[in-house]
């Protein structure tokens, strides 16, 4: 779920880097030369946070939608806060701005920046609700188990994951294919993430509206080198595949949000994705033991509830596995929690409220 709620009408990791981070002290101290670093996380608004951890300035990069009254441009696109240890963090910069004259006019949601052939892409949903799709809704075929799901007679809308590149992590990102998306464009889409399988095959692995599906969906979409999509979508699992994802909207409607896929030290691939629950939002795992994109995948536990989701992994400079996510769901904020890679699985440990200063933490539930 996005900044709509459930009651309205209508991550491939980031990069993994060596070295050390600087030490800092208080507000003084600077994201670059000169540059001052005053915020905390509390004070900074922020919903599906993507983290890169750049090893060449010692620098994190948090990239999340542009809020005009934080970062005091208009328009929809996509800011990025800046820290050198994690907790002092600058204000932030917009680096990508949706241009007039598209097909989207909304969005700038789940922003993702991976580096791809030499340059940095960004992976951002945007939408458009004047822009209607045609009823029934659900599509026939290899669209990702659609033909499953009960439509949810809703106005549908265009929305999907478009690209745009950049030869920084500061952009100014410009929109790649005609700003068109990724999946295809009759499919009601969100929050792409770049994954490459052991064959070096590129895929979009994206969320499947329930909105459109009743029943949402995760699925995939295989890439070309230009990174186009160069075949059918295919299913991975439905969202009903997790006893924690409970049937919303009073149509038995189940979320599926945010995927991010990570191998662990045994080569098994795991698959970070939100839902809703008993209460509220909240961040779970799948896991597929064979470590292959089309699994089989089973389901792992609820990680942690409240309005926490949209999680994604990354290594700090010290080499801890670290997990980024936004809570609550509304009025977000970013919250860190430190990781074991136990080889066959990611295990959650403790928040890292030294770093997020939250002043309500949240412990896992597993």
């Amino acid at each position: 779920m996005k900044r709509r709620s459930l009651v309205m009408g209508s991550a491939m990791a980031g990069v993994v880097v060596g070295g050390t981070a600087g030490c800092w002290s208080r507000d003084s101290v600077a994201a670059g030369a000169g540059e001052a670093a005053p915020l905390s996380l509390p004070q900074m608004p922020l919903h599906d946070p993507w983290m890169v951890a750049d090893a060449a300035s010692q620098t994190y990069w948090l990239y999340t939608s542009n809020e005009e009254a934080v970062s005091g441009v208009p328009g929809v696109g996509v800011m990025a806060y800046r820290s050198r240890d994690l907790r002092h963090w600058t204000r932030p910069s917009v680096v990508f701005s949706l241009p007039p004259g598209g097909w989207a006019d909304a969005g700038g949601w789940a922003p993702e920046v991976h580096r791809w052939r030499g340059r940095w892409v960004m992976f951002v949903t945007v939408h458009n609700e004047r822009l209607a799709l045609p009823a029934p809704a659900a599509p026939a075929g290899p669209s990702a188990g659609a033909a499953t799901g009960t439509p949810t007679g809703r106005p549908l809308h265009r929305r999907g994951t478009v690209l745009a590149a950049a030869d920084t992590l500061a952009g100014p990102f410009t929109l790649l294919h005609g700003g068109e998306p990724v999946a295809p464009p009759e499919l009601m889409t969100l929050d792409g993430t770049l994954f490459q399988d052991r064959r070096g095959q590129p895929w979009m692995v994206y969320a499947h509206e329930w909105v459109q599906l009743r029943v949402g969906t995760m699925s995939a979409v295989p890439l070309g080198d230009d990174l186009r999509a160069s075949g059918p979508p295919r299913l991975l699992f439905r969202g009903d595949a997790s006893p924690h994802a409970l049937p919303q909207q009073g149509i038995g409607a189940i979320v599926t949000d945010g995927p991010q896929l990570y191998r662990s030290g045994d080569g098994s691939l795991h698959m970070l994705w939100s839902s809703w629950g008993s209460d509220g939002y909240f961040q779970t795992v799948a896991h597929s033991p064979s470590g292959e994109l089309f699994g089989p995948w089973t389901q792992g536990p609820k990680w942690l509830g409240r309005g926490s989701g949209h999680g994604m992994l990354f290594r700090s400079f010290e080499q801890q596995w670290l997990l980024v996510l936004h809570r609550p769901f509304k009025a977000a904020r970013g919250k860190l929690y430190e990781l074991r890679d136990a080889g066959h699985r990611f295990e959650l440990l403790r928040q890292r409220v030294d770093l997020d200063l939250d002043p309500e933490p949240l412990a896992p539930q597993a």
